[in-house]
């Protein structure tokens, strides 16, 4: 396992163009989760294993403090399957881990994973945990272009479907049990509830160390 940052030859994007209805309409990536940000604590495990970050936002002046490029949806209207369409036009490399804007606990070991996972004839590596696939933390690769493409134009726009596709490498649950001992790799925050659970589940601090040391 990935101790310390082991930066690759890999693009990396957060989502962070929904509407958070469920939440009446506030910022998720702005939440703070032990006091840290969202948005923050994703950015520093991105650049501990990616060269070349973005957000993906139809706002940009919301993320203008970070010095990260924000780039607006490419195929607007598309939701999340338009997002990682729009992450893998502007990235600099060929793979590309896609994150959504509120997983508040994913860490550098599980996305170093997700990569050296990343190898010949796979199009994309998800992660599957016991409530089924992770498509919005995951790498996709510019291969999956074409299909994602062909998806939206159709209005089939299911992330999870993308797997009938593409070549999909799946990281198992009983793989993934040793990044997550806690079980809260994948905790989102789409309500009220949500949010209060991840605050009352904040990781102790190493976490919260690595954000501060890297800001």
């Amino acid at each position: 396992m990935v101790t310390s940052s082991v930066r690759h030859r890999v693009s990396a994007a957060i989502l962070a163009g929904g509407r958070a209805t469920r939440l009446g309409g506030a910022d998720k990536a702005a939440l703070l989760i032990g006091g840290a940000r969202i948005i923050d604590r994703q950015i520093a495990e991105l650049a501990a294993v990616a060269d070349d970050l973005a957000i993906i936002a139809n706002d940009p002046a919301r993320y203008a403090g970070l010095q990260i490029p924000v780039q607006p949806d490419a195929m607007p209207g598309a939701g999340a399957l338009g997002g990682i369409y729009t992450a893998l036009a502007r990235a600099r490399h060929e793979r590309v881990l896609v994150i959504a804007c509120d997983l508040p606990f994913v860490t550098r070991e599980l996305l170093a994973r997700i990569v050296e996972d990343a190898g010949d004839g796979v199009d994309a590596v998800v992660p599957r945990s016991a409530r089924g696939p992770q498509p919005l933390c995951a790498l996709y690769t510019r291969r999956c272009m074409n299909a994602i493409e062909a998806r939206i134009a159709r209005g089939a726009l299911a992330v999870s479907d993308l797997a009938r596709d593409v070549r999909v490498r799946e990281i198992s649950a009983e793989a993934l049990a040793a990044y997550d001992p806690h079980g809260r790799l994948f905790v989102n925050v789409n309500t009220p509830h949500d949010y209060a659970r991840a605050r009352n589940a904040v990781m102790s601090e190493p976490l919260q160390d690595r954000i501060t040391e890297e800001q």
